[in-house]
């Protein structure tokens, strides 16, 4: 046996390797690729269905929606009629109500004011030094001297 027989020989070898690791390779390339084509028809299988469910979903939520806009736009509507009559009850009663208490308040300081004669003074207030007096309890608009 030659050189050359024996490298011819080697190179034969090498390429009955190659080729059986290149069918070995297309082998396992085929497996994935039928376990794909499986997986892909599952899903698909369960992907229809799921589908038609959420367009159902879908419909559903837009009808619930459209009655929602409605009940909104009731909503708005009667707001703006109780606006309306709020406005309309303030105009018909605020001006006399503020009469008849303006009246009432005058009435109340004219009785307080005839109870006592007029050359005796207001009643002395008990001031305390360095003390302050809670807001509640300053006096009203009746103490204050500017009014009256």
């Amino acid at each position: 046996m030659s050189g050359g027989e024996v490298a011819g020989i080697l190179v034969a070898v090498f390429w009955a390797i190659l080729v059986s690791f290149l069918a070995l390779a297309l082998v396992r390339l085929a497996q994935t690729l039928k376990a794909a084509t499986r997986l892909v028809a599952e899903v698909t299988d369960q992907a229809v269905p799921l589908l038609s469910e959420a367009s159902a979903t879908v419909r559903e939520a837009n009808t619930q929606l459209a009655r929602v806009d409605s009940i909104a736009s009731d909503v708005q509507e009667v707001t703006s009629n109780a606006s309306a009559l709020s406005s309309t009850v303030s105009t018909a009663f605020g001006g006399p109500l503020v009469k008849v208490a303006a009246f009432g308040y005058g009435v109340r300081r004219a009785i307080g004011r005839k109870g006592r004669p007029e050359d005796e003074p207001a009643p002395a207030r008990n001031v305390v030094i360095g003390k302050t007096l809670p807001s509640a309890r300053r006096g009203g608009r009746r103490n204050r001297g500017s009014k009256g």
